[in-house]
């Protein structure tokens, strides 16, 4: 059988080919690995602006900087927009928020270990350029149009296309950051559970990595003003995804939702070809206006899966997309998090169960109201910082279970350390920010930028 990047280039002719891409990640538990991704603002740190793309200081200057420790560049229309090194990759967001997206590794203390060397490297570039850098889910001070715009197509063309289908796709895509973790499944019922679990668990993610309360130099009245944006982004594309808990869910209803999505672009021998709103399935049947007569591939395929949204995402791996980024402690955290619960059996069990009897309108009213009041939300005859200490048990166990041990002796259920503060206070990044600010950051934000850079 050929692989998958040999026959991205062929025309897809039957659903099948769709549903395989999908299946295609299926993995033995010992092949299952983590994936972390995680964004952050850069600032000047003589007058806190955004750099922009040129210049002395501009991040491609600092992405170029990055080189010296073995990145290879990866240059589109003759600029600089992303780097590689073996599995993983740095890569630039639409205003220059940096990403890095990790290896996949085996445990959280490799996480650890390889989120540490970025933010060094990063930091050794970034000093005499005077960058820094912060990791928070909305940028705190700076409008949208102070944002800088990165030199990359794709960009361009959901620039355009965001302002038709809602109000805050700009936001999202200027002044947010978030961090991610990817993750295997066996088979498609254990894609299944671990889907349901994420979905139906992400607005505890959400509350627990708060930390997005100001905009524009004030608060904003919300947790995580970065989840809310996502409701007013692109209904097509974004959610809860109600159909995962449906029966009979698996990778064909997946698919069935991809080729409802509508389509941003084509990439042709280096171009970005705007069909923004265009639909795929007229695009596998050689009816786009835009390429009269080309059929897509299952490169084309795999292009347009990364332009859905939802709250959970699933491609070879499931993404949960949920939180906020942060600083370190939490962006160690995040990963933890997410494998605790869905990478013992026993925690998987636990976690199932707790949700099995969840409501729709409960799914539903967790996603909205968590944004705005976090861990505070009532939730049945609590809140939702007492779901979220039941959920941090069974992460917890999970990870004392897989029994990963690190040099000095301690289990990856060290990580959760900090969200177990967060859970029995009841204070969140954002909770914690808005106290300082009202308090001795005397109504301001800036200080954010030097008490809170990596």
């Amino acid at each position: 059988m050929s692989s998958p990047v040999s026959a991205a280039d062929t025309p897809i002719t039957d659903r099948q080919q769709l549903i395989a891409s999908l299946s295609a990640g299926e993995k033995p538990v010992s092949a299952w690995r983590i994936g972390t991704e995680h964004e952050k603002f850069g600032f000047r740190r003589d007058d806190l602006l955004p750099p922009a793309y040129e210049g002395e200081r501009g991040i491609g200057a600092l992405l170029q900087g990055l080189t010296r420790f073995g990145w290879a560049p990866v240059i589109e229309n003759g600029f600089l927009i992303a780097l590689t090194r073996d599995a993983a990759s740095v890569s630039l967001e639409p205003a220059g928020q940096l990403e890095l997206s990790g290896a996949p590794l085996a445990d959280i203390h490799a996480t650890a270990r390889e989120i540490d060397v970025h933010l060094a490297e990063v930091a050794q570039v970034a000093g005499p350029m005077g960058l820094g850098f912060v990791g928070t889910g909305f940028q705190p001070l700076w409008t949208r149009e102070d944002m800088p715009w990165m030199p990359k197509g794709r960009y361009r063309i959901m620039r355009r296309y965001m302002p038709l289908v809602g109000k805050l796709g700009l936001d999202m895509m200027t002044r947010t950051c978030t961090v991610q973790v990817n993750l295997d499944f066996s088979d498609e019922a254990d894609m299944v559970r671990k889907f349901r679990v994420a979905l139906a668990l992400q607005p505890v993610a959400t509350a627990l990595f708060a930390d997005s309360p100001f905009t524009e130099g004030a608060p904003n009245g919300f947790e995580s003003w970065r989840s809310h944006i996502w409701t007013d982004t692109d209904p097509d594309r974004t959610g809860m995804l109600d159909f995962v808990f449906e029966d009979g869910f698996g990778y064909e209803r997946y698919v069935d939702y991809l080729l409802d999505v509508p389509m941003y672009f084509v990439y042709r021998e280096g171009q970005y070809i705007d069909v923004a709103g265009r639909s795929f399935r007229d695009f596998i049947d050689g009816k786009l206006e835009e390429l009269p007569g080309e059929r897509a591939t299952l490169r084309d395929w795999n292009d347009h899966m990364t332009t859905a949204f939802p709250e959970v995402r699933l491609k070879k791996y499931l993404e949960m997309r949920g939180a906020d980024s942060g600083d370190v402690p939490r962006l160690r955290a995040l990963p933890a998090f997410w494998v605790g619960l869905l990478y013992d059996a026993q925690a998987l069990d636990e976690a199932a169960a707790l949700v099995a009897d969840f409501s729709r309108a409960e799914r539903h009213a967790l996603r909205d109201g968590v944004p705005r009041h976090g861990l505070a939300l009532p939730f049945r005859d609590g809140d939702v910082a007492a779901l979220a200490r039941r959920v941090l048990a069974i992460a917890r166990g999970g990870l004392q279970r897989r029994a990963r041990i690190d040099v000095d002796g301690n289990d990856e259920s060290a990580y959760l350390d900090v969200l177990d503060y967060i859970a029995a206070s009841g204070q969140s990044a954002a909770a914690q920010k808005l106290a300082r600010f009202h308090g001795e950051w005397n109504g301001s934000v800036k200080p954010l930028f030097n008490e809170y850079a990596f």
